[in-house]
């Protein structure tokens, strides 16, 4: 096995050297760490990472915990992250929580004790042993989308702007019968707009009827389920809400199942801009996060974490964008 001392002989330099350049700890000529890498590269020295990282306490690493399967919202936040923390030369390791409380734990103790640096995570509907786990291990964590706990750092949408801003683009349309479809149960996410809906409407003047709010929809098929609820109604609603991607499609499914227009018949409107919401016929009306920014703030923020434990926490949430389509008119 190559050594560090047979690069730094074939270098011609010193192996304290070698050791800065690879480590990046201190300053070394541009000439100097071109015949390093050179040599390094020449002979296939490969770094004792794992001795490096005891010596260091650091192992370069850091654990996405996410619901990345289940969740298509994510993946742009995913690769934002990911892309954010190899500029610092850090690994992600990407954990799929399903969005489930039990794995969700296990999956945070399986990063811990692989002695990640930090971690970012969407917690679950219920997140309280795995929050309280990350506090008890002191280990660096950012908390995104679904800002649950002022114990961390987190960064998401500014979700009573979100829903403020639909309800409005609603309201002069002329609507006031509106349903809301809601995500899943527990979720801060849903909680916030949930809140945000009902205040949005009564600012406007407008009674909030408790059946046309739905709620509990873990799924697309729970969300067909509860539009076509809805739409049973002895006064149906004019405008559908759909408060995340997920509940959009169901309630897409439920409206051309009964074979009525949009928005000749039902206008729709929601939170979320996936990628496909051009190719929906009509084009859909959709608030679209900002994923991009939300990862590279987490990752920055845990990267800050990571470097001094005793800073302040920050909370930030960053605006939505409403992109004006074709899926919404005026009330009949």
């Amino acid at each position: 096995m190559t050594t560090i001392s047979e690069v730094a002989k074939a270098a011609g330099v010193s192996v304290s050297t070698v050791s800065h350049v690879l480590n990046k700890t201190r300053y070394v000529s541009p000439e100097k760490v071109k015949l390093v890498l050179e040599s390094v590269e020449a002979i296939g020295y490969i770094p004792n990472t794992v001795a490096r990282s005891l010596k260091l306490s650091s192992t370069g690493t850091v654990g996405l915990a996410i619901s990345a399967i289940s969740n298509p919202y994510f993946s742009d936040i995913i690769c934002a992250i990911e892309t954010e923390c190899s500029k610092r030369g850090l690994i992600v390791f990407l954990c799929d929580t399903q969005d489930d409380p039990v794995r969700e734990l296990e999956l945070v103790q399986h990063l811990h004790q692989r002695r990640v640096d930090g971690i970012i995570l969407a917690p679950s509907g219920d997140p309280k042993k795995a929050l309280d786990y990350l506090i008890r291990s002191d280990l660096p964590c950012v908390l995104v989308d679904r800002l649950s706990d002022n114990r961390f750092d987190q960064v998401g949408t500014d979700n009573v702007a979100a829903i403020q801003t639909l309800v409005d683009n609603l309201v002069t349309l002329h609507h006031r019968r509106v349903g809301i479809i809601l995500g899943q149960p527990g979720f801060a996410t849903t909680v916030e707009r949930a809140k945000a809906f009902r205040a949005a409407m009564i600012e406007k003047g407008i009674e909030v009827e408790d059946n046309l709010i739905s709620d509990g929809n873990r799924s697309t098929a729970d969300a067909t389920a509860s539009t076509h609820r809805l739409l049973e109604l002895k006064e149906p609603p004019t405008a559908i809400l759909a408060s995340n991607n997920l509940a959009m499609i169901g309630a897409m499914r439920a409206i051309r199942e009964r074979k009525l227009r949009v928005p000749a018949d039902i206008s729709v409107l929601g939170i979320d801009d996936f990628e496909w919401a051009d190719y929906f016929e009509p084009r859909l009306t959709l608030m679209a996060q900002p994923c991009d920014e939300i990862g590279r703030k987490a990752a920055d923020l845990l990267i800050e974490r990571i470097g001094n434990k005793l800073r302040p926490r920050e909370t930030i949430r960053l605006s939505p964008v409403l992109r004006v389509r074709e899926s919404c008119g005026e009330a009949a």
